[in-house]
C-alpha cells in the first residue's frame, strides 16, 4: 500500500524518533510498514524514505538506488557523485560514524520538500551501525552517493531535514534548477550565486 508522504511543516519531520525492539520490528505490523515504505519510495520514486516521512516517528528507514534511475544519468555525473547502484535494504536505530575529513557539495532534495533542491555538504565517507529487518546487527561503511543516502535518511530520524544544512543560496525550485544548474559543477553555481559581499565559502 502506497502511504502518504509528509511535508514540511508536519511536526513529525522534527521530532527525535524512537527506537525499535526486536520484538517490535519482526511485528507484523512493522514488517507491514517496511513494504508500504519500500513501495512508497518506488513510486515517488526516491532512493530513501524514512519512516518520520510517513508520519511514524519511529528509528526506521528504507534504501534503495535502483539502476533504471542510475541508466537516465550521464557517466560523468555518476563518476562526479561516486553513485552506484545499491540494493533495497532497511536500516533500524542507526548510529552513523562521519570517516576522515573529505566533504562533497551536491544538489540534495527531499521527498518531503517536494519540488526543490539545494547545495548541501556532507562527508564522503561513513560508517553506519543498526539492525536489519529482522532484529539482527549490520554494519557498513559507505562512501559517495550512497553515504550521503545514509546521512539524509538518518537526519530524518533525528528531527533535521537538509534545508537545517543546506547552503541557502542555492535554494530553488527544480524548475529553475533545471533551467539554471542542471550539469554545471557545483564550483561554478557557488560561483554565479556568490553573495556582493563576499562568496558563499
Amino acid at each position: 500500500m502506497r502511504l502518504k508522504i509528509v511535508q514540511a511543516g508536519e511536526p513529525v519531520l522534527r521530532a527525535q524518533a524512537r527506537q525499535l525492539t526486536r520484538e517490535e520490528i519482526i511485528s507484523d505490523e512493522i514488517q507491514r510498514l517496511i513494504r508500504d515504505m519500500r513501495e512508497t519510495m518506488r513510486d515517488a520514486p526516491g532512493v530513501g524514505l524514512a519512516a518520520p516521512q510517513v508520519g511514524m516517528a519511529l528509528q526506521l528507514a528504507v534504501i534503495e538506488d535502483r539502476e533504471e534511475l542510475l541508466s537516465s544519468l550521464p557517466a560523468q555525473e555518476l563518476a562526479e557523485r561516486e553513485r552506484q547502484a545499491v540494493p533495497f535494504h532497511v536500516i533500524i536505530n542507526p548510529e552513523i560514524t562521519l570517516l576522515g575529513d573529505d566533504r562533497a557539495d551536491f544538489y540534495e532534495g527531499c521527498l518531503s520538500l517536494a519540488g526543490f533542491s539545494a547545495v548541501v555538504r556532507r562527508a564522503r565517507r561513513v560508517r553506519v551501525a543498526y539492525l536489519n529487518e529482522h532484529g539482527e546487527p549490520q554494519s557498513v561503511e559507505a562512501s559517495g552517493w550512497y553515504a550521503r543516502i545514509l546521512q539524509h535518511e538518518i537526519d530524518h530520524l533525528r528531527g533535521t531535514l537538509y534545508i537545517d544544512r543546506m547552503e541557502t543560496r542555492t535554494f530553488t525550485s527544480l524548475d529553475n534548477w533545471s533551467r539554471f544548474w542542471k550539469g554545471k559543477p557545483v564550483q561554478d553555481v557557488f560561483e554565479a550565486l556568490s553573495n556582493p559581499l563576499g562568496p558563499i565559502r
